[in-house]
């Protein structure tokens, strides 16, 4: 090796974007962007497919505002779809094949239908399956679980002669006008003999009304992708794919490799109307070989998040900002959307990311620590913190993201090899707020460089080369921090 051949390469703190002539007001400007080739999104945030990041809560609360959530796999198939389903059931323009009841079955299965599901109202079939003839709805009003339990349904449901109906064939704007202009919460669709089609609600046009930038699927249901391993490929998708998953996100430490490229090919065969997202890799010949695979979209970083130790375990890496600007040279030539994943650290982070060519970014210990993140509480020393951990680390390897490393689960600790660590991160509360004060970063960076979009940030940026005087110039000095800022924790 010749040192003189040793190339340079920099992450966001060695850089700053340079502000240029402008006559847009970050108010003005816009954040859409692509997820992945057929996924839009209205802000280009991503949550991180990690046990103590991402589950149905974070998932919704990303979908609302405009982002994604990627649900983790340290769940067996059965539990992720569960929670995949979860948050597609959580908006609704037409909800498609409801659950529903025999008239004849007992109260009592309602309940647990309610408790296990949220659902208040049960649609009744004659025959109790989800296309046969409607005979009544069973509300949450219907009943007392402790006097009515042993009853059956037929005795307490509302019978169709008192329900809003609709025939087949309505729009979801002609649906949503005779639910406002009426008293009921619910309008059922059947078709011309009476059978069952769809049901709309009041609550979900509500929801869409207050989340008009939601990403929404082409049903009007809140977007979400789920995380896929290779070991476990054809059960995990199989049952992603029932719930109508939107995305799949090939997790791997090292996605330049022949196994998650042949993982690609079958996802794509055997699943064409699912995007795929693969990663992770960190170079222009990664991304290329996983474009040739078939991708939807790449994911760019080895070894740049917070609870990461993949580069000092194995020397392995590439800074993360070089990282993205080589992998961008080709997925812009294929039109093929940029994760950026990993070392975000404050919302300017963000904006140097898709400034070097990221579409949108995944965000991990940004999201750690809010109310929707997985895990509960804890209280030291006065504050409140959650845990955080990286799916490297000894606890998150032995729930079952070892194969993410392509490593075997052992029971035997000692036989695994980490690549990450555990930790504790403050509680931050709401993600809402994290999410508005990240992207009210990002939309100031677009005003000071005269940029309206996230489109003309790529062509138009400028970054400068600084120094670790400039570095330090950069965060408050020569001050002892009183109040801390919602959006600079240190």
């Amino acid at each position: 090796m010749d040192i003189n051949k040793i190339s340079q390469k920099l992450t966001f703190d060695d850089v700053l974007l340079v502000p240029q002539y402008s006559q847009i007001l970050p108010k003005s400007t816009s954040t859409s962007t692509f997820f992945s080739k057929r996924i839009a999104l209205k802000v280009p945030l991503v949550s991180a497919a990690m046990d103590t990041v991402t589950e149905n809560e974070m998932a919704i609360e990303m979908a609302l505002a405009g982002g994604i959530g990627v649900i983790h796999k340290n769940l067996s198939p059965k539990k992720q779809a569960k929670e995949v389903a979860k948050v597609k059931r959580f908006e609704n323009g037409f909800i498609f094949s409801p659950e529903v009841l025999s008239p004849h079955e007992k109260i009592e299965k309602a309940f647990k239908i309610r408790q296990k599901l949220g659902f208040k109202a049960i649609p009744i079939t004659e025959d109790g399956q989800a296309n046969g003839k409607l005979v009544g709805l069973l509300t949450a009003n219907d009943f007392f679980i402790d006097r009515h339990k042993e009853v059956k349904i037929a005795k307490r449901m509302t019978v169709v002669k008192n329900l809003l109906t609709a025939e087949k064939g309505i729009s979801l704007e002609e649906a949503r006008e005779i639910l406002e202009e009426s008293k009921h919460s619910k309008l059922l669709i059947v078709d011309k003999k009476g059978s069952l089609f769809a049901m709309v609600t009041r609550r979900d046009i509500e929801k869409q009304r207050n989340f008009p930038k939601a990403t929404l699927d082409n049903k009007e249901r809140l977007i979400t992708a789920a995380a896929v391993g290779i070991n476990d490929l054809k059960e995990r998708s199989k049952e992603l794919a029932s719930v109508e998953v939107d995305a799949f996100v090939l997790d791997t430490a090292h996605g330049h490799s022949k196994k998650v490229i042949d993982s690609i090919k079958f996802l794509k065969k055997n699943f064409p109307q699912i995007d795929v997202v693969a990663g992770n890799v960190a170079t222009e010949k990664g991304a290329e070989d996983l474009i040739a695979a078939g991708v939807d979209s790449v994911k760019v970083g080895i070894g740049p998040g917070s609870i990461c130790t993949t580069r000092i375990i194995s020397g392995i890496g590439i800074p993360q900002l070089s990282a993205i600007l080589d992998c961008s040279k080709i997925t812009r030539q294929k039109n093929i959307p940029l994760i950026a994943d990993g070392g975000i650290k404050f919302s300017g982070d963000v904006a140097k990311a898709l400034a070097a060519g990221a579409s949108s970014v995944m965000l991990g210990s940004l999201l750690a620590g809010t109310k929707e993140s997985p895990g509960e509480l804890i209280f030291s020393n006065g504050k409140t913190f959650k845990i955080y951990r990286g799916m490297g680390s000894l606890s998150a390897m032995k729930k079952g993201s070892a194969d993410r490393y392509n490593q075997n689960y052992s029971k035997n600790l000692d036989k695994l090899v980490p690549e990450g660590i555990e930790g504790q991160t403050i509680y931050k509360g709401s993600v809402k707020n994290e999410i508005f004060q990240i992207i009210g970063g990002l939309k100031a960076s677009l005003g000071y460089q005269g940029c309206k979009n996230i489109k003309e940030l790529h062509k138009k940026a400028k970054f400068v080369r600084i120094t670790n005087a400039s570095l330090k110039e950069s965060h408050p000095h020569d001050i002892f921090i009183t109040k801390h800022s919602p959006n600079y924790r240190k």
